[in-house]
Protein backbone atom coordinates (compact mmCIF):
# COMPACT_ATOMS: atom_id res chain seq x y z
CA UNK A 1 0.00 0.00 0.00
CA UNK A 2 1.58 2.98 -1.09
CA UNK A 3 0.96 6.42 1.44
CA UNK A 4 0.44 9.87 -0.57
CA UNK A 5 3.05 11.60 -1.83
CA UNK A 6 2.28 14.26 1.01
CA UNK A 7 3.12 12.04 3.87
CA UNK A 8 6.95 11.48 3.05
CA UNK A 9 9.49 12.28 5.28
CA UNK A 10 12.41 14.74 4.03
CA UNK A 11 15.97 12.85 4.95
CA UNK A 12 19.38 13.55 5.30
CA UNK A 13 22.19 11.17 6.12
CA UNK A 14 25.67 13.06 6.27
CA UNK A 15 28.95 11.68 7.57
CA UNK A 16 31.71 14.91 7.52
CA UNK A 17 33.23 13.38 4.54
CA UNK A 18 30.37 13.04 2.55
CA UNK A 19 26.11 13.13 2.06
CA UNK A 20 25.43 9.81 1.79
CA UNK A 21 21.44 10.61 0.72
CA UNK A 22 19.24 13.19 0.53
CA UNK A 23 15.05 12.41 -0.42
CA UNK A 24 12.43 11.37 0.65
CA UNK A 25 11.32 8.40 2.61
CA UNK A 26 8.16 6.54 3.90
CA UNK A 27 9.84 5.35 6.85
CA UNK A 28 13.10 5.06 8.70
CA UNK A 29 14.23 2.51 11.33
CA UNK A 30 17.70 3.87 12.84
CA UNK A 31 20.28 1.78 15.21
CA UNK A 32 19.85 4.10 18.51
CA UNK A 33 22.55 3.67 21.34
CA UNK A 34 19.51 1.39 23.40
CA UNK A 35 17.81 -0.42 20.58
CA UNK A 36 15.91 0.37 17.37
CA UNK A 37 14.03 3.42 16.41
CA UNK A 38 11.25 3.44 13.69
CA UNK A 39 9.81 6.72 12.28
CA UNK A 40 7.28 7.95 10.23
CA UNK A 41 5.11 10.68 9.05
CA UNK A 42 4.23 12.88 11.83
CA UNK A 43 6.63 11.41 13.99
CA UNK A 44 7.41 13.79 17.38
CA UNK A 45 10.17 16.05 17.48
CA UNK A 46 13.39 14.35 18.91
CA UNK A 47 17.22 14.28 19.01
CA UNK A 48 18.41 10.96 19.67
CA UNK A 49 22.47 9.58 20.28
CA UNK A 50 22.77 7.07 17.38
CA UNK A 51 24.36 3.71 18.21
CA UNK A 52 26.43 1.17 15.28
CA UNK A 53 24.72 -0.70 13.05
CA UNK A 54 21.81 -0.86 9.81
CA UNK A 55 19.91 2.55 8.89
CA UNK A 56 16.79 1.55 6.61
CA UNK A 57 14.86 3.92 5.17
CA UNK A 58 12.03 2.78 2.86
CA UNK A 59 11.35 5.18 -0.36
CA UNK A 60 9.06 4.66 -3.45
CA UNK A 61 11.99 3.33 -5.44
CA UNK A 62 12.67 0.91 -3.08
CA UNK A 63 15.02 0.59 0.26
CA UNK A 64 17.75 2.03 0.76
CA UNK A 65 20.31 1.04 3.69
CA UNK A 66 23.75 2.33 5.36
CA UNK A 67 25.60 0.71 7.81
CA UNK A 68 25.75 3.91 10.33
CA UNK A 69 27.66 4.49 13.72
CA UNK A 70 28.26 7.13 16.03
CA UNK A 71 26.40 10.26 15.92
CA UNK A 72 22.96 11.69 15.86
CA UNK A 73 19.13 11.88 14.62
CA UNK A 74 16.80 14.55 14.30
CA UNK A 75 13.40 14.38 13.83
CA UNK A 76 11.50 18.61 13.00
CA UNK A 77 8.50 18.66 11.22
CA UNK A 78 8.87 15.44 9.30
CA UNK A 79 12.24 16.29 7.90
CA UNK A 80 14.84 13.74 9.47
CA UNK A 81 18.75 14.27 10.17
CA UNK A 82 20.87 11.35 10.70
CA UNK A 83 24.24 13.28 11.43
CA UNK A 84 26.92 9.63 11.84
CA UNK A 85 30.80 9.81 12.26
CA UNK A 86 30.54 6.54 10.05
CA UNK A 87 28.59 5.91 6.88
CA UNK A 88 28.52 2.96 4.40
CA UNK A 89 26.13 1.53 2.05
CA UNK A 90 25.48 -1.77 3.05
CA UNK A 91 24.63 -4.36 0.85
CA UNK A 92 20.96 -4.77 -0.26
CA UNK A 93 19.21 -8.47 0.54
Amino acid sequence: MMAPADRRLNVTVISPSAAAFSGTAISIIAPAHDGELGILYGHAPMVVLLGEGLLRIRTDDGPRRFHVARGFLQVLDNTVAVLAEEVEPAAEN
